[in-house]
């Protein structure tokens, strides 16, 4: 155990792990000292934590059931850990942290414990009121660097602002379409290259005259930067029509940069007002053409860095899902 926590780089770690002897011990080994610190109460049960979930992912969790460690950032830019598993579903304790002069402590009132099917004294979940005490520690939050086999295809809404004939549709995409695929796609047949491929949907809106947004899609010949959003709509519209109807114009896809050490990548998608005044049925045909689209023109990219990931197969299984929920 002292070798495992002492091995910083991952190549490293997952080599020594492999040169190991009796691999179901070393798993129960590995898996019981995990329970540990699953329950962690500071920074450094945290990233021992960390390092177990990566130890783990590297020989296999066996008949218990994979977790990922995550550090993330909540919306006022502290950081936030967590467990999930291939379903998204959190396990054990998630915290929000705070910053101190003196280095990080989790913030009560703002720490849950969430049931796990493998913690032996089978708690079930406190949302925000799991008991902690002020430990600060000067350490920096680890996340866990190597990822657990699960569908890579997740489709997000930015903010919850919607118009009303889209909030069914929307809906749909979080009960039912989301969940199918979580189920049905089979990641352990597509390789390790890809983790997550984030399709960030953003929806026209309009509250109140204060608070509204209507996007104006922009002609993609045009190949529009941030910069030139605004002096474009203003060739479109004047001044006095922009700030009545809240335009902001965008462009359709905005395809962000694959980065190999999260296995992540990010797509936005904006949608019109047009979009929401259609029928549930013909929303559900654009949005799946829409993601289609943006798939297919990542697939593209991502085939042509040669990773060893079978996209054809992931793209087969995403497809029979996805026909079955637009119909």
């Amino acid at each position: 155990m002292e070798r495992v926590f002492e091995i910083k780089d991952l190549k490293a770690l997952e080599d020594f792990l492999q040169s190991q002897t009796g691999a179901e011990q070393l798993r129960e080994r590995l898996f019981a000292e995990f329970l540990k610190y699953a329950n962690y109460k500071n920074a450094e049960d945290w990233n021992k934590a960390v390092r177990l979930c990566e130890c783990l992912a590297i020989i296999g969790w066996g008949t218990h059931e994979p977790l990922e460690a995550s550090r993330g950032q909540f919306f006022n830019g502290n950081p936030m850990t967590c467990f999930f598993n291939k379903f998204g579903e959190a396990r054990f304790v998630d915290a929000i942290w705070s910053k101190r002069i003196k280095g990080f402590t989790m913030e009560q009132g703002r720490t849950g414990y969430w049931f796990s099917p493998d913690a032996p004294e089978q708690k079930q979940s406190v949302s925000r009121e799991y008991e902690v005490k002020e430990d600060i520690q000067d350490l920096k939050l680890e996340s866990q660097r190597n990822w657990i086999p699960k569908n890579p295809v997740w489709i997000n809404r930015t903010i919850s602002n919607c118009y009303e004939n889209s909030k069914a549709v929307i809906e749909s995409i979080k009960k039912e379409l989301q969940p199918e695929l979580n189920r049905r796609m089979r990641p352990e047949k597509y390789g390790r290259a890809i983790n997550r491929i984030i399709i960030n949907c953003s929806y026209s809106y309009y509250d109140h005259d204060h608070c509204k947004t209507n996007h104006i899609i922009a002609d993609e010949k045009l190949k529009l930067k941030q910069k030139d959003f605004y002096p474009t709509l203003l060739t479109m519209f004047t001044k006095q029509e922009i700030e009545k109807n809240g335009y902001y114009l965008r462009n359709r896809f905005e395809f962000g940069p694959f980065r190999a050490d999260t296995g992540k990548i990010r797509i936005g998608l904006n949608l019109e007002k047009e979009f929401s005044e259609l029928s549930h049925a013909q929303q559900k045909l654009k949005l799946s053409e829409y993601i289609l689209f943006a798939l297919n023109h990542i697939i593209g990219k991502l085939k042509k860095k040669k990773l060893d990931y079978d996209f054809d197969l992931m793209l087969e299984d995403f497809n029979s899902i996805l026909a079955e929920w637009k119909v």
